[in-house]
């Protein structure tokens, strides 16, 4: 699995590690993370439509969610009140 995520530093909680551990359970994961501003006069889906892997996951994914097939559905208002990772 492959997952972008875009994010202010401040949104960095523990909400959010604790739904990584609960999407990636069980799998090791790379984490990378470098600073959006150097792609600002680029709009997002050009950019992520530039790498051949990217171009893929990305049509990849509109087909699946326009056939309703292989969608991950996580509530993280919910989720946490029942798991303790």
């Amino acid at each position: 699995m492959y997952t972008v995520y875009q994010v202010h530093p401040e949104e960095l909680d523990d909400r959010f590690l604790q739904a990584l551990k609960l999407l990636f359970q069980g799998k090791q994961i790379e984490i990378a993370v470098r600073e959006l501003a150097t792609i600002e006069t680029e709009d997002e889906t050009t950019y992520l439509l530039k790498s051949p892997a990217n171009r893929e996951q990305l049509l990849t994914a509109i087909a699946n969610v326009a056939k309703g097939e292989n969608l991950i559905t996580v509530d993280l208002d919910n989720w946490h009140e029942s798991s303790h990772l």
